[in-house]
């Protein structure tokens, strides 16, 4: 009525009342059904369809004759949804819970407490014993932090340091100094394999994946601009067979996006295989010491070297190990058939227990990495964003044979030389503040981007995060190195250092062990 003072007098000609739509996770539902190309769907507005309903209307129309969204439609996309979010129970459940988050305070971290128990790890139990507080990752119950003997595992959230910040601190003071357990159980996994597998892995991942059998790939899946839609680990298993590990909150939305590749003729299948293996991660300079005690395996650095996957037994089973990390520490992923995990993970547990060896949680494993400057999809890596942009050019084979989708936006992008957008990293001066997610960034006093993820640093005892910076004479070393920097945090500016690496273990030294 402010805009179009008439409206005042308009008086009421028609009144709707009626059932509204509303999705588990409080956002739209847009793109083409996985299953079903061509079908396009636009659903769920949770009472906002007219705010969204222009720029969906207009973005969906871009998908429809594009081939593909020109902008990052990710996180709205209907393909992120797994199967089990069609429960009438859940849905009946969750959503009574979700229309109240319209007004409520958003809290970092916050955890639904309706529709909970869906997915469980089946350590769940003995996580629970050890005093774990779990939180939800599509439907999956997972330790997000671990609370003393009897001591309370409610969360009492915080937009500066919640209850568990005390917890974290010690579970990744564990993970610098001996080690830590995780269970990554709801990781996504993927078995692709047939006589076509290495060529369409190949044509659909910017790395070479047609590497020696236990060899571990680090690459994403790119859209025709170049931008990341999967941020994954490829594992070769054998000429005709691969296994590709995902975050469990995409495994969705991965697999449509590989299935929706896979050309009619191709001899080709993809199997879900989530359900079929429990992960252990351990992790930490002791790590090596610790399976050691539980397996015959050579676990040196010459016999199993860092990026390589071998099947060795643990205790009275056998896993697949890999030796990766996501918190920037000599570490095992173990990959263990559901049935042999409890064994192995007592076994573990056992042999660590006089090495300094404790349970961690998700909130660890978001503070350490952060740390390391890793990258987290959806925050830090999108289909907006190139591996070039994204610091991650070391993933790209861009001289492989037969190329792979996106290559020609990439050679583009190479060609150009300086990059108008980058991911840079920052650590603020004072101790005090906390980062988490889309703070302003300003040089010399100009806005120039907002933080993709922050946390505390424990371990370097300030926050660090990671931003997109734009400047469009190209974002440099020298630009960022003569800047002054800082970020705002609740309307206050706090001063900060950036750098294009990161500020802990910058070269990657003790991931080596």
């Amino acid at each position: 009525m402010e805009i179009l003072p008439a409206l005042g007098q308009a008086g009421i000609a028609k009144f709707f009342n009626g059932p509204e739509s509303f999705t588990p996770d409080l956002l739209f539902a847009l793109g083409e059904a996985p299953g079903l190309p061509g079908c396009f769907i636009s659903a769920g507005y949770n009472s906002e369809g007219i705010e969204f309903g222009a720029g969906a209307g207009r973005a969906l129309a871009e998908w429809i004759v594009e081939g593909a969204p020109t902008m990052d439609l990710s996180y709205v996309d209907v393909a992120r949804f797994h199967p089990f979010q069609v429960n009438r129970r859940y849905l009946h459940e969750r959503v009574a819970e979700v229309l109240g988050q319209h007004y409520k305070p958003h809290w970092p971290h916050y955890q639904p407490v309706t529709a909970r128990g869906v997915r469980r790890s089946i350590l769940h139990d003995r996580w629970a014993a050890l005093g774990a507080s779990f939180g939800e990752g599509m439907g999956w119950e997972r330790p997000m932090w671990f609370a003393g003997e009897g001591e309370s595992i409610e969360n009492i959230y915080s937009h500066t340091r919640p209850n568990w910040f005390a917890h974290t601190a010690g579970e990744c003071r564990a993970a610098r100094e001996a080690a830590i357990l995780l269970d990554q159980s709801s990781f996504g996994k993927h078995l692709i394999q047939g006589r076509d597998a290495c060529a369409f892995l190949q044509r659909l991942c910017a790395g070479d994946v047609d590497v020696p059998d236990g060899k571990l790939v680090y690459t994403h899946m790119l859209n025709a601009r170049g931008g990341i839609e999967t941020d994954i680990t490829v594992n070769r298993l054998a000429e005709d067979r691969y296994l590709v590990i995902s975050s469990a909150t995409t495994q969705p939305r991965d697999k449509a996006w590989i299935e929706r590749h896979i050309a009619g003729d191709a001899q080709v299948t993809l199997t879900d295989v989530t359900s079929g293996y429990a992960v252990l991660s351990l992790q930490g300079p002791r790590s090596r010491e610790i399976l050691a005690r539980v397996t015959d395996a050579d676990l040196s650095n010459e016999a199993f070297p860092f990026a390589t996957s071998q099947e060795i037994d643990i205790g009275y089973g056998r896993a697949v190990a890999n030796r990766l990390t996501y918190v920037g520490e000599l570490g095992w992923e173990l990959h263990i058939p559901t049935e042999f995990a409890p064994g192995i993970f007592e076994s573990v547990m056992a042999a660590g227990a006089e090495l300094g060896l404790k349970p961690a949680g998700y909130h660890a494993l978001e503070h350490l990495r952060s740390e390391r400057a890793y990258r987290e999809y959806q925050f830090d890596l999108t289909p907006e964003d190139t591996p070039f942009e994204a610091g991650l050019g070391f993933t790209v084979k861009l001289d492989k044979s037969g190329g792979f989708l996106g290559r020609e936006a990439l050679l583009r992008q190479k060609e150009a030389g300086l990059l108008a957008k980058r991911l840079v990293m920052f650590m603020l001066k004072d101790p005090a503040p906390v980062l988490f997610h889309e703070e302003p960034i300003r040089r010399d006093g100009e806005i120039v981007g907002y933080i993709s993820s922050g946390a505390y640093g424990f371990t370097l005892g300030r926050s660090v995060g990671m931003g997109y910076v734009r400047h469009a004479g190209g974002v440099t070393k020298d630009f960022v190195e003569s800047g002054d920097w800082d970020i705002e945090i609740a309307c206050e500016r706090f001063p900060a250092e950036a750098s294009l690496r990161a500020f802990f273990d910058p070269a990657g030294e003790r991931v080596k062990g």
